[in-house]
């Protein structure tokens, strides 16, 4: 890893939200994924939509897509952004008992979308958790990461294993 400083600290160390008055304005757009592992038999409810609290994959999107456009009041230092777009997508893989999530955020704007893409990933799993834990209390969510961004300074990323 080369040398760099971390943005929300001031000189002295104090957290502070970073000042993006003077960056471009470029068009940035940042994708996540995660998984939620759970019961065969759960998976199957969820697919074959015999769940009484109804199409738990549209809720869970909805959730998610609301959560990316709500970033900034879950995390403290985040800019409010005016996302262009959010994109939810949910696929069942029944081979390894889990719903793979992927998230696309994306603007024109001063700043990354790296948090709503990664927000939203993570409240579409906790909403497929809620929704079906009174089934399966041992689901697990795991692998949120961070798969793509480009836009801004720093230009195009991409995480080596995908």
């Amino acid at each position: 890893m080369s040398e760099q400083t971390l943005t929300h600290l001031d000189d002295q160390g104090h957290a502070h939200m970073v000042d993006v008055s003077g960056k471009e304005v470029t068009t940035r757009e940042a994708i996540a994924e995660g998984y939620i592992r759970m019961l065969p038999e759960t998976l199957a409810m969820i697919t074959e939509g015999r769940h009484k609290k109804g199409d738990v994959l549209a809720v869970a999107r909805i959730a998610g897509i609301q959560a990316a456009k709500r970033c900034s009041d879950i995390i403290p230092l985040c800019h409010p952004l005016m996302l262009s777009k959010v994109t939810v997508e949910l696929t069942p893989e029944p081979e390894h008992n889990r719903i793979r999530i992927e998230t696309l955020c994306k603007l024109n704007g001063r700043t990354g979308v790296e948090m709503e893409a990664l927000t939203a990933a993570s409240a579409t799993a906790l909403t497929l958790y809620d929704m079906c834990k009174a089934v399966d209390r041992g689901m697990t969510i795991e692998g949120v990461r961070l798969l793509e961004k480009q836009g801004g300074r720093s230009g195009h990323w991409k995480v080596e294993d995908r």
